[in-house]
């Protein structure tokens, strides 16, 4: 998970509404910074960071309601189906990376796919699942049965066309939020009259 981005600029001495803004925009800022991966449907560890930060931004605002203009609240509505939509997504997918590790132990060389590392905005490397959770499904005492196998291999294949559906109902909602210029509204609401700190 990416860290948070560093609140710059707060004044001490300033309204509440006023730095409220400040981190807002910040956390806006930060949600955007993650934007590119929505086209690539596979970047899983990018799109569960944007999912991160809406909910960074979600939360700000929600923390802050009382002291931003009204027109915020549409935003959280919007955000708040945003991280729903990713938090979905990224339960398929790591349930499909569970199902192929369960599968590929059993077949020799393990599926790359589903454990290997990714890399964060920094360059670090990070494992995609726990390597305790590993060890424990590479366990060779745990050889599911041929029926098994059968209904883990379905599993998958229902699960990973239900992530394709997820990733296009996503990507849609997003779209059509950035037609709306979804970003400038935000930017705009928040420019409004401030309430009474």
């Amino acid at each position: 998970m990416a860290k948070a981005k560093p609140i710059t600029g707060l004044d001490v001495q300033a309204p509440t509404g006023k730095n409220a803004r400040v981190i807002a925009r910040t956390r806006l800022d930060e949600m955007y910074n993650w934007s590119d991966s929505v086209d690539s449907p596979y970047s899983v560890r990018e799109l569960h960071n944007l999912r991160i930060a809406a909910k960074r931004l979600r939360y700000t605002l929600e923390i802050f309601e009382d002291f931003l203009p009204q027109d915020c609240k549409p935003v959280v509505k919007e955000l708040e189906q945003i991280q729903e939509e990713l938090g979905q997504l990224h339960d398929s997918d790591v349930l499909i990376a569970l199902l192929r590790l369960c599968l590929g132990s059993q077949e020799g060389p393990l599926d790359q796919q589903a454990v290997s590392s990714t890399k964060n905005k920094q360059g670090n490397a990070q494992p995609f699942l726990r390597p305790e959770l590993v060890a424990e499904l590479l366990d060779p005492s745990a050889v599911p049965t041929a029926e098994q196998r059968y209904g883990l291999e379905q599993l998958l294949r229902k699960q990973q066309q239900i992530r394709e559906e997820q990733y296009h109902a996503f990507r849609k909602h997003w779209y059509r939020l950035q037609e709306q210029d979804f970003r400038r509204s935000i930017l705009a609401a928040l420019d409004k009259e401030a309430v009474a700190a």
